[in-house]
């Protein structure tokens, strides 16, 4: 195992679920509940997110095989994805809409918020570019962190104030769009080297 390539893996994953952007939003729904309950969110929107994250792991290429989509176009789309996550972040956009009372709040915490689209297409991408084990294992450990994170959400905020996690979420985002623009290009490299050949030979022809 390429120990640079993981922890670039981890840390990507754990840019990408950015719970930095989601205590603020946690602490407001679950506002008004007591410490052991905000705990048990916390620990049940951890689990949810995790099982969505490894589903994805496992059955992203085969979803992707079955309706015919090539690595290379998703490469492209994810980094769309990636890049309108960092523009929500830095520009404090509301993309996803998570008003939805109805949700149990650490639902919502756990989809869209950390395993949205942007955590799903990275776990595609880079299972597909380190394998299982590499993602298994980053994943394990960007979502103990991101635990970790929201268990003491309180005690950060009463600490660094909410202004300092705005400013850090706006720096995940321009690193998350950044992300973005890689993927785009790379993919977008891939999908011409892949079919220019193609289209040479027809030229041929």
């Amino acid at each position: 195992m390429d120990v640079l390539a993981f922890a670039s893996v981890a840390l990507s994953i754990f840019l990408v679920m950015n719970p930095f952007s989601s205590i603020p939003t946690f602490l407001s729904i679950t506002n008004g509940v007591d410490r052991d309950t905000m705990r048990k969110y916390a620990n049940r929107a951890v689990v949810v997110a995790g099982i969505l994250l490894f589903v994805f792991v496992f059955i992203g290429s085969p979803l992707m095989s079955m309706f015919g989509v090539t690595m290379e176009s998703f490469r492209v789309a994810g980094g769309i994805i990636l890049i309108l996550m960092g523009a929500e972040l830095v520009f404090g956009l509301k993309l996803n809409k998570v008003t939805d009372e109805k949700d149990a709040p650490w639902i919502i915490v756990a989809t869209p918020i950390m395993t949205g689209p942007g955590v799903i297409t990275a776990a595609i991408l880079f299972t597909q570019e380190y394998g299982y084990l590499e993602v298994v294992v980053a994943g394990v450990i960007a979502l103990a962190a991101t635990w970790a994170l929201l268990r003491i959400a309180p005690t950060i905020v009463r600490f660094v104030g909410v202004n300092a996690l705005n400013i850090t979420s706006k720096i995940v985002g321009l690193l998350l769009a950044a992300l973005g623009v890689e993927y785009m290009l790379q993919g977008a490299n891939e999908w011409v080297a892949m079919y220019w050949g193609d289209v040479a030979a027809l030229m041929v022809l």
